[in-house]
């Protein structure tokens, strides 16, 4: 190199060092490099790509135009491959006019695309590349191949997976040769495929994007919670040698993963003011919230998400975040984030408290944005569907696992973590099919891979699934409660985390109608939940009900005829399988029963009833109360006016768009709530405790008694109270539960 072109050369290097941001990569006229990289002419080649073909159908224009003229094509851009059931063509090529008609080139006849995701530089390769082709707008087949570098700007690999018509992809090797270049639109890659029984095909793509896909992100925020949307890498002591200290946000963490990152508006405040004191949020008004206020909200998959920084859920501190799975026909699209959860309580005697807390509260959103782009938490890649053969990262230091879950604990975990997604995360974010991906599209926890179970030779625990019945007989419409019982079967105390009984991460439920293939019940929130290790002493048992009727599935248990339901708990490394339980769904009484069956098995009522009412979903609450009206004796009448009730007895917060974007204030009807909760728990007090079961039962008027308190109602309560320990007298209910029924009735002031 001349001293000129030596010197020029190295001015463009400083500029460009100080222009140059953190992402790495190369727009047309300046040079980027990521800041911890030095800046050298090997250039990053990785990115997406596209190829795309079309040609155009001829169209008459007149009938008496001369034979001889010529239709010219769409230049350069045809090259020559068969079309399918069609002719060869090449590039530049003219078609001469027939002797009655002359045409036009005016509508598209045949269109073809590819894309091709180039992964062997920059932030965290994965020395992989994966394409898809389409045909128009579908999609044809996803490959995936692994590379290794065979010369400069040179890699070479086997296709490894295939996902559609594989028919259209016999290849299965790749050789790609990138061309660099200071212009983006300069840059392509070249890829050769063979192997196979057909012949090696040669393709250019053209770059499009440093990113591999786009995604949109809205955040919301309630007034008066905290929003943590950046952290200072470095502002706690405790952080890996030799972090850069940098500024980090959201946007940047999913920028690293190889997304095109923008904002789809939001950051909006949302007032509290008419809320008092109550600025906890319940799953009801988060599934209301997130279809009336997100202003991306449509019934279709797109890449887009919405994030809303709450202060507290209904269940307390111990709930960190929650990841929506079900908005109208769509799941993956929003999550919650509660700030002052246990979130915001670091560890006693920490160097740093104010900062453990920000990167704590940042760590939970990127979680739960995370679970969007449907990542499984780090020790669970094992279940689910398949899509590739994945292994638990019980270790990894990545976004998807729990701090408090590695060896060592939080402070090991913050040691070696970088802020970032695993290399397996980051090989599904970037190369798996795009819907398995997309937020709206496939189902969550789809299309990750399931192995058998570890289920211990020797266990410690029994878990039982059981209903509170006679026989396990359910009238049609009735939705199916059921209990589980974990029972520490060995001889010594041991150390187990209720929360595993109701997060939905760790309980897998199969459900199976005879007769037909089994299904896995996906509930209809999953929850990021603080643990909360109890000692369970020898032969005593922890009881949680589940709800199984309907998840995001639909509902799973709706015709008549036999089912069978089986649980499993993972508990550590190893599954806790329950006994295998058969019910049976009876057939219809009669035309009413019939009738109300087609509104009553909707997707808003399985809603609806799974999380105890909601007051923005009229159309399920309009056919609930028809249950009531034409089916009042009933057992799903019971679960209807629960539903109905509990909302009206607290003041519900309602996300609305009247008047600009705020908060509707829903105050609680005190009359309302206990015509229909009296209707649901008291008056026939052996039906409604039987289909609710006798867990749930107790937790519905537990509830219900602090509300008639709070309302001056205290001699109800404690009737209600009374009401409730004879019913469980009867039924030989436990002599700690029946005491614990006591001490609550004697609070509100009664002594019988």
């Amino acid at each position: 190199m001349s001293k000129d072109k030596e010197k020029r050369q190295n001015e463009i290097n400083a500029r460009e060092e100080i222009n140059a941001d953190e992402y790495g990569d190369i727009f047309p006229g300046r040079i980027r490099f990521p800041r911890h990289t030095p800046c050298t002419l090997a250039l990053s080649v990785s990115g997406l790509y596209e190829w795309n073909w079309w040609i155009m159908r001829p169209i008459p224009i007149h009938p008496r135009i001369p034979k001889t003229s010529p239709i010219p094509r769409s230049p350069g851009l045809l090259p020559y491959e068969s079309l399918e059931g069609g002719e060869d063509y090449d590039v530049g090529e003219t078609t001469t006019a027939n002797e009655t008609e002359a045409f036009s080139p005016i509508l598209p006849w045949y269109f073809k695309r590819e894309e091709l995701r180039l992964d062997v530089d920059g932030r965290y390769p994965q020395m992989t590349a994966s394409g898809t082709m389409f045909s128009g707008l579908s999609i044809r087949v996803h490959w995936i191949a692994s590379l290794a570098k065979v010369g400069k700007n040179k890699w070479s690999g086997d296709i490894w997976y295939k996902h559609g018509s594989t028919v259209n992809l016999p290849y299965t090797k790749v050789k790609i040769t990138a061309t660099p270049s200071f212009f983006g639109n300069q840059r392509k890659v070249t890829v050769v495929f063979s192997g196979g029984k057909g012949m090696s095909r040669m393709i250019t793509y053209k770059y499009k994007s440093r990113y591999f896909h786009p995604v949109e992100f809205e955040f919301d925020r309630v007034g008066g919670a905290p929003c943590v949307t950046s952290v200072e890498t470095t502002a706690h002591p405790n952080h890996p040698a030799g972090m850069a200290s940098e500024t980090l946000t959201i946007e940047n963490v999913y920028c690293r993963a190889g997304f095109n990152v923008s904002k789809a508006g939001g950051d909006d405040t949302i007032p509290l003011s008419e809320a008092g004191a109550n600025a906890r949020w319940s799953d009801m008004e988060m599934h209301d919230a997130m279809q009336i206020y997100w202003s991306k909200f449509a019934d279709k998959a797109q890449w887009s998400m919405w994030v809303l920084f709450a202060s507290l859920h209904d269940s307390g501190t111990s709930l960190g975040g929650i990841m929506f799975d079900d908005i109208g026909p769509n799941h993956r699209q929003g999550t919650a984030i509660f700030g002052d959860a246990f979130i915001a309580n670091a560890p006693s005697g920490d160097a740093a408290p104010d900062a453990w807390v920000r990167r704590m509260r940042f760590w939970t959103a990127c979680h739960e944005m995370g679970h969007a782009f449907n990542l499984a938490h780090s020790w669970q890649k094992e279940l689910g569907t398949p899509w590739i053969t994945l292994q638990n990262e019980n270790e990894a230091r990545s976004f998807m696992n729990y701090p408090y879950n590695v060896s060592g604990g939080q402070s090991a975990f913050f040691a070696d973590f970088e802020y970032r997604f695993s290399d397996s995360e980051l090989l599904f974010m970037r190369h798996a099919p795009s819907q398995f991906v997309q937020m709206g599209n496939a189902d969550w926890f789809d299309h990750h891979g399931f192995q058998q179970a570890n289920v211990s030779a020797d266990p410690g625990y029994k878990l039982e699934i059981r209903v509170n019945r006679k026989k396990p007989i359910f009238e049609f419409l009735e939705p199916v409660v059921v209990e589980l019982k974990l029972t520490n079967i060995s001889s010594e105390p041991l150390l187990f985390d209720p929360a595993l009984l109701s997060s939905g991460q760790d309980i897998t439920v199969i459900l199976r109608k005879e007769g037909r293939p089994a299904r896995q019940w996906a509930p209809f929130a999953k929850y990021c939940s603080a643990s909360s290790i109890t000692v369970i002493e020898s032969k005593k048992s922890i009881y949680h009900p589940l709800f199984v009727s309907a998840g995001v599935n639909g509902w799973d248990i709706a015709e008549p005829g036999i089912y069978l339901i089986q649980v499993a708990i993972k508990n550590d490394e190893e599954y806790i399988i329950s006994n295998p339980l058969t019910i049976r769904v009876a057939p219809p009484h009669g035309y009413d029963e019939e009738f109300i069956a087609q509104d009553l098995f909707s997707e808003d009522v399985g809603r609806v009833l799974a999380l105890n009412g909601s007051r923005f979903l009229d159309t399920a609450n309009n056919a609930l109360s028809e249950v009531v009206e034409r089916l009042p004796k009933s057992r799903v009448a019971y679960h209807a006016r629960m539903a109905l009730g509990n909302p009206l007895s607290r003041d519900y917060k309602l996300l609305t768009l009247d008047k600009g974007k705020g908060l509707k204030i829903f105050k609680k009807d005190v009359k309302g709530a206990t015509k229909e909760l009296d209707a649901a728990l008291i008056e026939n007090i052996s039906d409604s405790t039987e289909t609710l079961g006798h867990i749930n039962y107790k937790n519905i008027v537990d509830s219900y008694c602090e509300f008639l308190s709070g309302e001056g109602l205290d001699d109800v309560a404690a009737k209600c109270q009374g009401e409730m320990h004879k019913e469980f007298t009867t039924r030989q209910v436990l002599q700690s539960v029946l005491q614990q029924i006591l001490d609550t009735q004697k609070s509100y002031g009664s002594k019988s």
